[in-house]
């Protein structure tokens, strides 16, 4: 009989309940002061509304609380497994004060938010505490059986109770003992759920219901639109860079051949001459059709992958870069060509304004979600705004439900995240 697995199965759930208890223990001591500073300045931001600063104060305050349960839903995915959806109206690129902030308060998940706040601060924190509290009170039970009670029971009137046993001597120590062992079973067994009902918390107050049906569509089709007006766009560039590019060597080349014909005999010096610049005409024009192609699907990504493709734009770089990649297999051509022009472009700001020496590109594919991250350790300051490069990755992204995330201090580094959510086959 091979009890290899059995046992291999117990140390899984082990390290998985001692994990949920640590990482429920991290959310219960490490999160709640967050959670009360953002509660308060949305208090205070809302209050000074009356007064006009609240204008000047609510946007970064909202984007503050944004950003924080944008953390929260990805520790609820990695840490959980529970996928929180995210639906935020957009706010219009070059907004003003009052228009940024008329339209989060808008914005049924702005609302959300703040609820989901305040119950982070009571029930959250509970339910975040309990798989630490589930393993960890049992060990205690069992110390009081090996005789540290009597830390507690000096005299013989002293009684500490362990749960509802009290204890007052060796043999009731032995009791709570026993009441232990069985507490640690439950928890060795249950431990990880009652971590996943703090995330299913989280979502319930956070996710959206059926009103946000309307807003997702309304989303999609925002994004829809967006993909076409690019697509228009790019084949509106396509067609430019044809007639200024190639298509005009072409017919440079056809008028030199032209007058290669009637100078071969009159003056074979001179169209040999002719012959050599058309060949150099030809050779360029080649060469702009091969880098509107690349512009347009590059071949190593179409058969090789996103990851060398990523890879062979990391060589080009004029500074040096790192490339981690790990992904187990292909996602669909569309999300691999968005996601590789999304990095081409990161990339290109990178190169072009942030005054970096360095890059690192990071590609993985974890909880069905494409993640890309570039970072550069550049001057910082980058902003997804109105006439900033990163705001037509993210349109692109959107097409996909994809979602950028833009860490850039002033004096850096630059951290530029990309996921969209796929499959791999």
């Amino acid at each position: 009989m091979n009890t290899d697995v059995p046992r291999e199965d117990f140390r899984t759930r082990t390290r998985q309940a001692v994990l949920a208890a640590v990482q429920g223990l991290v959310l219960a001591l490490a999160m709640p002061p967050v959670t009360v500073l953002c509660f308060a300045f949305t208090v205070m931001s809302l209050e000074l509304l009356p007064l006009g600063l609240g204008l000047f104060l609510v946007p970064p305050v909202l984007g503050a609380v944004r950003g924080y349960a944008k953390t929260r839903r990805r520790l609820a995915a990695e840490w959980g497994g529970v996928v929180i959806p995210v639906v935020y109206r957009p706010v219009p690129p070059g907004a003003g004060p009052w228009t940024r902030t008329v339209t989060l308060l808008r914005d049924p998940q702005t609302w959300r938010d703040v609820l989901w706040l305040l119950t982070d601060m009571t029930a959250g924190t509970a339910t975040a505490l309990l798989p630490a509290v589930l393993l960890f009170f049992p060990v205690q039970g069992l110390l009081v059986a090996a005789g540290l009670w009597r830390a507690y029971v000096q005299g013989p009137d002293d009684t500490y109770w362990y749960a509802f046993v009290p204890v007052t001597g060796q043999a009731t120590a032995l009791l709570a003992g026993a009441l232990a062992a069985v507490l640690l079973v439950v928890a060795h067994r249950f431990t990880p759920r009652l971590l996943t009902a703090h995330f299913l918390l989280t979502r319930a107050v956070l996710g959206g219901g059926r009103g946000d049906l309307t807003e997702r569509v309304r989303v999609l089709t925002e994004t829809r639109r967006d993909a076409v007006d690019t697509s228009a766009a790019e084949l509106r560039r396509i067609e430019r860079d044809l007639h200024d590019g190639a298509q005009a060597r072409l017919v440079a080349m056809g008028m030199d051949l032209g007058t290669i014909e009637m100078l071969v005999e009159r003056d074979p010096a001179a169209a040999k001459q002719l012959i050599a610049q058309a060949r150099r005409n030809s050779a360029e024009a080649l060469e702009e059709l091969r880098d509107l192609v690349r512009g347009i699907h590059p071949p190593v990504l179409a058969e090789r992958g996103l990851g060398d493709a990523v890879r062979a734009l990391a060589l080009r770089l004029p500074l040096p870069a790192e490339v981690d990649v790990e992904l187990s297999g292909r996602a669909e051509a569309p999300v691999e060509s968005a996601a590789y022009f999304a990095v081409n472009e990161v990339l290109t700001n990178a190169v072009k304004h942030s005054g970096a020496d360095r890059v690192w590109i990071d590609v993985h594919h974890t909880d069905g979600r494409l993640r890309l991250t570039v970072t550069d350790n550049g001057r910082g300051g980058a902003v997804a705004g109105a006439g900033s490069g990163l705001a037509g990755v993210e349109r692109r992204l959107g097409t996909f439900d994809g979602v950028l995330a833009v860490s850039s201090p002033a004096g850096g580094p630059t951290m530029v995240t990309m996921e969209i959510p796929c499959v791999l086959s």
